[in-house]
């Protein structure tokens, strides 16, 4: 079994014919002096291009549209937040989260599950006490009535959640998940055990970022700004790969075909032969700011891709 790749950049194949002194697999110290098959073999559409050991055909390596992603943790299908989050804002009844105010509602009292909003016209009233519209049951308009109170109720009055505001302007924008791809691509040919492996994501603000919006509500306009920081790669063989950004694109005639990705990549590739499913996860950080910034948070997402096979084989080689 030849092994190639590493953390750093490979050194290109040796030419035919030429013995070599390789390392196998991670933790073994055995050298073995081989005889590499011809490993200058041109890439199609451009003779000077070198394949990895063993690899004739450099266009084996290239994308795989593989199985549809979905939107994954922390949002609402295709898009970020809103009420969907059950840990988002601070009202909640019966299990759903609620506007803590509404406009033609008025305020949410959590003590009883009824919003208030001042009677108006006033119908007439004691000293010190005022009449207001109670819709209670979170909402349910069929259980409206007016009633008589000495002040205000709890909540009646406040202003609004910043990071309620944060969330509904989260909810207009799409965080979509990842659509991913690696190389070698499985249908034009299997990548071999060691040589390293690619991968990207598409680019684009839906899928990296940064996106931005704003909601505004009784004066208050919260802005947000969302990106992905990172995204983490499973390989399905129990490795996880962390990268900052969405990765190169792999092109067999292009001067690192068969090296490792410049930005993304598995460099010392897979130890054994065998199909392996390949699925990446976004991590978002939408940063919220109020007014002239203060307050400000962050609300943390992500969004997980569908999976991508990637076959590997064994190159088997002659010892002397």
């Amino acid at each position: 079994m030849l092994t190639w790749g590493g953390s750093g950049v490979p050194a290109r194949p040796a030419r035919a014919g030429t013995p070599r002194r390789l390392l196998a697999a991670a933790g073994l110290t055995l050298l073995l002096a081989v005889t590499a098959a011809p490993a200058s073999a041109a890439g199609p559409g451009d003779p000077g291009a070198d394949c990895p050991p063993g690899q004739t055909d450099c266009n084996v390596w290239d994308d795989d549209p593989g199985v549809p992603g979905g939107p994954g943790g922390g949002g609402n299908p295709g898009g970020g937040g809103g009420a969907g989050d059950g840990a988002a804002a601070k009202c909640q009844w019966n299990g759903r989260v609620i506007p803590c105010y509404d406009d033609v509602l008025g305020w949410f009292n959590t003590g009883d599950g009824c919003y208030y909003k001042l009677a108006e016209p006033q119908p007439t009233a004691p000293d010190g006490k005022q009449w207001y519209v109670q819709t209670c049951n979170g909402g349910d308009l069929g259980a409206q009535t007016v009633v008589l109170r000495d002040g205000p109720p709890p909540g009646y009055g406040a202003p609004p959640d910043p990071e309620e505001l944060a969330r509904r302007a989260l909810a207009s924008i799409s965080l979509l998940p990842p659509r991913i791809a690696v190389a070698p691509r499985r249908s034009k040919g299997p990548g071999l055990v060691g040589l390293p492996v690619w991968m990207w994501a598409s680019g684009g603000a839906s899928y990296f970022g940064p996106l931005t919006a704003s909601a505004s509500d009784r004066g208050l306009t919260v802005s947000i700004t969302a990106r992905v920081n990172r995204i983490v790669w499973n390989m399905g063989d129990g490795t996880r790969v962390t990268c900052t950004k969405p990765g190169t694109p792999y092109a067999a005639d292009g001067p690192r075909a068969g090296l490792t990705s410049p930005d993304c990549g598995y460099d010392r590739g897979y130890r054994r032969a065998g199909t392996y499913r390949v699925s990446a996860t976004t991590y978002w950080t939408v940063h919220w700011a109020a007014g002239d910034g203060d307050p400000n948070g962050d609300i943390a997402q992500q969004r997980n891709s569908g999976t991508v096979p990637v076959e590997i084989d064994e190159l088997q080689v002659v010892t002397r």
